[in-house]
């Protein structure tokens, strides 16, 4: 994505500010997608929201380098084709000093066929950043 189209483009996770208008890519999960190195996503919530673009823009790269070492799959890759529809937060909550969970429904379709993903999410910080460890699905 453009620098031109990241602060134009809405973001991809459907976050708004407080005047209830998407916030732009650039403004929202961009800043941590694209300046990862120095930007990690501030809680757990965030990084849910950023991974979930991440999967929209087909960036395996961030997946990868957002997902807890203990439990990254080693053979990772992006189906592509999918066209993302839309996410919802249903819950966020702190499950320790350095621990949460969300839980979210994230909906796409592929090959024709809707797909609505429901899980709850558990993420950990280590080294000041959020990593996803796992999920359950709901």
């Amino acid at each position: 994505m453009s620098k031109s189209d990241a602060t134009a483009t809405p973001c991809p996770c459907g976050q708004t500010g407080a005047a209830k208008k998407p916030l732009p890519y650039a403004y929202c999960c961009g800043r941590f997608i694209d300046a990862f190195d120095t930007t990690p996503a501030p809680d757990a919530q965030s990084l849910m929201r950023s991974r979930y673009s991440a999967f929209v823009l087909e960036r395996a790269d961030y997946l990868r380098a957002t997902w807890d070492a203990t439990t990254r799959l080693p053979d990772f890759t992006i189906q592509p084709g999918a066209k993302w529809l839309g996410l919802e937060v249903r819950a966020t909550r702190s499950t320790g000093a350095d621990s949460a969970e969300v839980e979210f429904v994230a909906r796409y379709r592929m090959d024709g066929r809707a797909v609505r993903v429901h899980e709850r999410s558990r993420f950990v910080r280590s080294g000041g950043r959020w990593f996803y460890l796992n999920g359950d699905a709901l």
